[in-house]
């Protein structure tokens, strides 16, 4: 691949993803306020996308055997025990994490 297609490919990438983080900022920037159903839509969605990210990572669950779903219940429970604890989500995805990893590699 050449050099200079390379190097074009990452300036597009950047401006565009500039782009997409200081737009809201020039549009509601200022004295403007923000629409209500902007508003509404930041407060909604992030529980919209983990509930999307759940399905996701369940779809290849198989209920046939008990090693194909148990690791995964194991771990959603361990997520929601972390976090229901801690409040915090960082800790809650890596426990769950490395208990799904160590409960796939190790014990099923």
């Amino acid at each position: 691949m050449d050099n200079a297609y390379t190097w074009g490919t990452v300036a597009v990438i950047a401006l565009v993803t500039a782009l997409i983080r200081f737009l809201p900022f020039w549009i509601f920037g200022g004295k403007r306020k923000t629409p209500r159903f902007l508003e509404r839509l930041g407060g909604l969605l992030p529980y919209a996308i983990m509930g999307m990210l759940v399905v996701y990572c369940l779809k290849d669950v198989h209920f046939a055997e008990p090693g194909g779903f148990v690791p995964h219940l194991i771990s959603c429970l361990v997520v929601a025990v972390v976090y229901l604890w801690q409040r915090k989500t960082l800790p809650a995805i890596v426990a769950g994490t490395l208990c799904q990893m160590f409960l796939l590699q190790v014990v099923f």
